[in-house]
């Protein structure tokens, strides 16, 4: 029985180095490709200097996007529960949670963080 154990475990990390091995062997000529080396969605050059700059417009409406999907994503569950709470109790946490994103998003526009070109 312990000799069936270890001649299992020794063939399937013979295997398994033989695989290692055949990797390696195959992706040595695409490691130093610079096409594959490039970052597929950002945009941004990784061989060049990560101190560009960049459109601090397009930081600020990224960010907007990611805190209203994230409101989105608090809501749902919200709904959800509507059936399983009280009605009032609903309604005020519901319209508590609208108003101060109607506030937030006023705060914004007030200070001009919402205008793309200047």
């Amino acid at each position: 029985m312990i000799i069936k154990v270890m001649l299992s475990v020794l063939i399937s990390s013979m295997v398994a180095m033989g695989l290692m091995i055949v990797c390696t062997i195959i992706s040595k000529s695409s490691i130093m490709d610079r096409e594959k080396m490039s970052p597929f969605e950002c945009g941004f050059d990784p061989m060049s200097s990560a101190r560009t700059p960049f459109s601090i417009q397009f930081f600020l409406i990224a960010v907007l996007f990611l805190i209203f999907d994230i409101e989105i994503a608090i809501m749902l569950p919200i709904i959800l529960t509507m059936n399983n709470s009280m009605t009032s109790m609903w309604l005020f946490v519901i319209t508590v949670f609208i108003m101060i994103l109607i506030l937030g998003l006023y705060h914004e526009w007030k200070n001009g963080m919402l205008e793309w070109a200047e």
